[in-house]
């Protein structure tokens, strides 16, 4: 895959997803600069890895919910690597699964405010750099239960479905710009989120032995399946492909 110079810009980039999709855009030959809310040790050793795959490496700590703070990050990300020519949304918390009534507002309030408000500010930032450097791509991390939904998991599915429509737009309205905005939707990977629920008795072996008979593949995704549509997505190579969706869920809900 090809890109433009410059580096792809990874929120959430300390996460188990989020340094598999770093991991591989390191790979494909760019720079990146990882941005981490609180785990100040495993970004670094994120940075670590992929300077050894022979790349340049930041890493950046921001709480997505500070305009200021994103604007700072972006400004730095800049200084380090001249230009952004790739924003990757994949920053949001470990939530909790449970129904819709049963969520109270403040768990609502604090998944908008990290995963939908803070891709917005994000992604308000960097809209003027792209334009000033003759575009750009967004990838959003997205979750297959945008097509499926999965009881209990609304705390994460459906502040992701507005970062859905900002996808839409950016591409609609940002597109003679050459500016793309495309959305990986997420299935169950063995890493992040899933991993830790698991450890904590939230998925126990009734509930992985039904998910995984919805799966056609018959196996878990790796955090390198998401990371590989995004980097294609990113790519010149896609550079005709706007607004779109890839699912990368082993056909889960097919």
């Amino acid at each position: 895959m090809s890109f433009p110079e410059g580096a792809a810009l990874v929120f959430g980039g300390s996460g188990g997803i989020g340094r598999g999709v770093a991991r591989e855009f390191a790979r494909a030959g760019t720079a990146v600069a990882v941005c981490y809310n609180s785990k100040r040790d495993v970004a670094e050793e994120t940075v670590a890895e992929l300077r050894a795959l022979g790349v340049k490496a930041s890493a950046h700590q921001v709480d997505v919910r500070d305009e200021a703070a994103v604007a700072r990050v972006l400004d730095d990300v800049v200084a380090e690597h001249t230009r952004i020519h790739t924003l990757v949304w994949g920053a949001g918390p470990v939530v909790e699964q449970i129904t819709v009534a049963e969520t109270t507002p403040a768990q609502y309030r604090r998944s908008v405010e990290i995963e939908t408000l803070g891709m917005y500010t994000a992604v308000h930032a960097v809209l003027p750099h792209f334009r000033e450097h003759g575009g750009g791509s967004i990838v959003h991390l997205g979750s297959a239960g945008d097509h499926w939904f999965p009881q209990l998991d609304g705390l994460s599915v459906i502040p992701k479905a507005a970062n859905e429509a900002l996808v839409r737009g950016i591409a609609k309205e940002e597109g003679l710009h050459n500016i793309r905005a495309n959305s990986v939707l997420v299935g169950v990977i063995e890493a992040g989120m899933f991993l830790e629920l698991q450890a904590q008795g939230v998925f126990d072996e009734e509930w992985t032995r039904e998910v995984h008979k919805l799966v056609p593949l018959k196996r878990w995704g790796k955090p390198a399946d998401i990371g590989a549509a995004a980097v294609f997505l990113a790519s010149e190579q896609a550079n005709y492909i706007t607004g779109q969706q890839i699912s990368v869920s082993g056909g889960f809900g097919v």
